[in-house]
C-alpha cells in the first residue's frame, strides 16, 4: 500500500483540503508567529491567525508522532536477534 505523502501517517481520510506537509505546515506556522508578533492586525484577524496557528501546530505534532513511531518501531526491528545468531556472519 502506498502511502499519500500529503497525509499524516495516522489520518488516512482525504479532508476538504490536503494536508500540508511538515515542512509545509512549519512554515507556515513560523509566518502566522511573524505576523501575530508584528501587531497591527484587528482582534478578529488576530483571533483568526491564532486559530489557524493552533490547527498548523496540532498538524506538525501528528506528523511528529508518525516519525517517532516509525523511528521506534525500526530501532525496535534493529534490536530483534537476527536468525544467523549474535556471532554468525550472514555470508
Amino acid at each position: 500500500m502506498a502511502e499519500d505523502k500529503q497525509t499524516p501517517p495516522d489520518k488516512q481520510t482525504a479532508p476538504e483540503k490536503a494536508t500540508p506537509s511538515y515542512e509545509q505546515a512549519r512554515e507556515e506556522l513560523t509566518e502566522v508567529v511573524r505576523r501575530l508578533e508584528t501587531g497591527g492586525l484587528t482582534l478578529e484577524q488576530s483571533i483568526e491567525l491564532w486559530e489557524r496557528g493552533e490547527r498548523l501546530a496540532a498538524i506538525c505534532e501528528e506528523w511528529l508522532q508518525g516519525a517517532r513511531a516509525k523511528l521506534a518501531a525500526a530501532m525496535a526491528q534493529r534490536q530483534e536477534p537476527q536468525p544467523n545468531g549474535p556471532g554468525e556472519a550472514p555470508f
